[in-house]
Parts: structure tokens; C-alpha cells; sequence
């Protein structure tokens, strides 16, 4: 028994229909199996099927092609639609991201249906391909033909599955926190150096999470006095930590912000940190050490020069700022 859907171009409808059910799938940030489900025909099938359909809207014996040619030039468009879609993104603020890329294609594909409706309707309907099922017993004669389309669209899962894979998993290599820390004036160079003791003295820490996902950070403030020695059996410099005090601790918990998008990274911590020293006539290290875990409780009146080396090694950003104090 063999059905043939020749009075509607039900392909075509149901590509549309596939695109418009996309996009809220896309905005609206849903489970990730589903988008999958739903984005990986759309990224390496769907696509050449509309320019293939609109190109050949005939049947293969009216100057048209077969079923498998058909298939294996929509998966061959639409990579290539793809890509040029993503090196045009790449030279914009969107970048080449899997939001960007499937809106880019929900566009092309609902113009593309859209001209390959009129093509249909303009063919003869004698002419005009159609989508058929045959669920009558396989013919030794195109057996061949059954097993190459199974294993076509059996590739083009694996393919589209990898690839969605790369593009919408971040690599490991990417994640990264950007911690910084300028003068209150927010110049770049206009470090307070020279300090009274007792005064208040002001810095601007500011954070942003590249990780990939929600952060807990905890930054710890030290006043380290130091002092650099020469190692004759090793040839060089060896830092001695003379005393190590435990200043303050700063708890942020930071959403992620995509590296991408410099104009508007409303996500970013800062943070105006007062301090004051009350030690005098000494040269100290004011040194913020940032973690990904909570602090281990320090009291601010012991002296952890013997434990503070190890402290800074561990930290997973670390800043510092020199100060002379009067």
C-alpha cells in the first residue's frame, strides 16, 4: 500500500510549521533535549531542503531528481548555508552563537518556504513532486535505495548531534574570571601609594564570570609585609614573608556574562572597598586573593606569615597593591 500526499505540499507546511515552533524554543530558553530534537533537523536538513525543493519543484521523471538525491542535497545545503550564516555572524556583535545562527536560519528558511509554496503552485500538478509512503513490502529492486536513505539520515543525526554539541556546550578552555581592581576615580593608574595610618583609603574591585555558569566567590584582603632576599645556592630570589595579617572578606555570588558581549556586560561586580592600616612607617603588600570556595575563618589579630605562601598559591586569582604607610 502506497499513500501519496500530492494536495498539499505537506513538506513544505510542515518545515514552516517547524520553524515558527523554533523560535519560541530558541527565546525562550527551554530544556536542552528538546532544542536539540527540534534544532538539529532545522540546522542540517530542513534548510537545503527548502533551496532544493525550490530549485527542483518538479518529480524527477519532469526534469526533477530522485528521493535520495534529494536528501543528500539537502544535508550538502544545508551545511553549506550554515556556514556562510556563521562567518557573516562572526563579523557581528552576536558572534557565532547557536541563538544568533538558528534565528539567522528561521528567517532564511520561512523566506525560502515561502517561494517554494508559489514554485509548487506554479508546477503542474502532474508534475509537481510529492512526499509518498510506502508501507507495502520491500521490493528486492530498491532495497538498496530503502537501506542508503536510513543510513543518510542515520549520518546526518550523528553529524547534527556533534555539531550542535560543539556549538552550544562552551569549551573548558574558555571559562575564566576576570578580576580587576582600579583607583577610586576609576583611573587606570592613580593607585593610592602613600597612606596615613588611621585614614580611610578607598580601591574598586570588580569581577566578571566567563564560567559558564552561577559563581560563588569569596575574596579575601591581606596586609603582608615581605621582603626579598637572594638564594646563593639557587641563583635566585627568595620572598620572605615577615607578617601576614587578615584584613576582611567579600562573599559575591555572580551570574555568567557571554565574553562576547562587551558593549552591555550588565552582569559585572564592583565593588568601592574602604580600608584602613594602622601599622606605621612600613612598606606593605595590600593583597586580594580570590576563591571559588568559602574562606577558612581567619582572626585579624594573628600573624599568618607561616601560613600565607601557601595561601596566595591556592587562590584562584590573586591582585595586589603596594602601599607606604605614614
Amino acid at each position: 500500500m502506497k499513500i501519496v500526499f500530492n494536495r498539499y505540499p505537506i513538506d513544505i507546511v510542515l518545515f514552516i510549521v517547524w520553524g515558527i515552533i523554533l523560535l519560541p524554543v530558541v527565546l525562550l530558553n527551554t530544556n536542552e533535549i528538546f532544542r536539540i530534537i527540534i534544532g538539529i533537523p532545522f540546522l542540517f536538513f530542513i534548510t537545503g531542503y527548502m533551496l532544493v525543493f525550490l530549485l527542483f519543484p518538479t518529480k524527477a521523471e519532469y526534469n526533477g531528481i530522485k528521493g535520495i538525491e534529494r536528501i543528500g542535497l539537502s544535508i550538502g545545503f544545508s551545511i553549506a548555508i550554515v556556514s556562510i550564516v556563521g562567518f557573516l555572524l562572526n563579523y557581528t556583535p552576536w558572534k557565532i552563537r547557536l541563538e544568533p545562527i538558528l534565528l539567522s536560519l528561521f528567517f532564511i528558511v520561512e523566506t525560502l518556504g515561502l517561494i517554494a509554496l508559489y514554485r509548487w503552485k506554479m508546477t503542474a500538478p502532474n508534475q509537481r513532486f510529492t512526499i509518498s509512503l510506502d508501507v507495502s513490502p520491500s521490493k528486492s529492486d530498491n532495497k538498496i535505495e530503502k537501506v542508503l536513505t536510513i543510513l543518510v539520515i542515520f549520518s546526518i543525526f550523528i553529524a547534527g548531534a556533534s555539531i550542535f554539541y560543539i556549538i552550544a556546550i562552551p569549551k573548558v578552555s574558555e571559562t575564566f574570571t576576570d578580576f580587576y581592581l582600579i583607583s577610586s576615580n576609576r583611573n587606570l593608574t592613580d593607585y593610592p601609594q602613600f597612606i596615613y595610618a588611621g585614614e580611610n583609603t578607598s580601591v574598586v574591585l570588580g569581577l566578571i564570570n566567563h564560567e559558564y555558569k552561577i559563581m560563588n566567590y569569596t575574596i579575601e584582603v591581606w596586609l603582608i609585609n615581605e621582603s626579598v632576599i637572594f638564594n646563593e645556592s639557587t641563583q635566585k630570589n627568595d620572598t620572605i614573608y615577615n607578617q601576614a595579617w587578615f584584613m576582611d572578606e567579600i562573599v559575591v555570588t555572580l551570574n555568567h556574562t557571554d565574553v562576547t558581549n562587551e558593549k552591555s556586560q550588565t552582569k559585572k561586580w564592583e565593588y568601592n572597598y574602604t580600608f584602613t592600616v594602622n601599622k606605621k612607617y612600613e612598606r606593605y603588600k595590600l593583597t586580594f586573593l580570590l576563591f571559588t570556595t568559602p574562606s577558612e575563618g581567619y582572626d585579624s589579630e594573628q600573624d599568618y606569615k607561616d601560613s600565607i605562601n601557601l595561601r596566595i598559591k591556592n587562590a584562584y586569582r590573586a591582585l595586589h597593591l603596594w602601599l607606604y604607610v605614614a
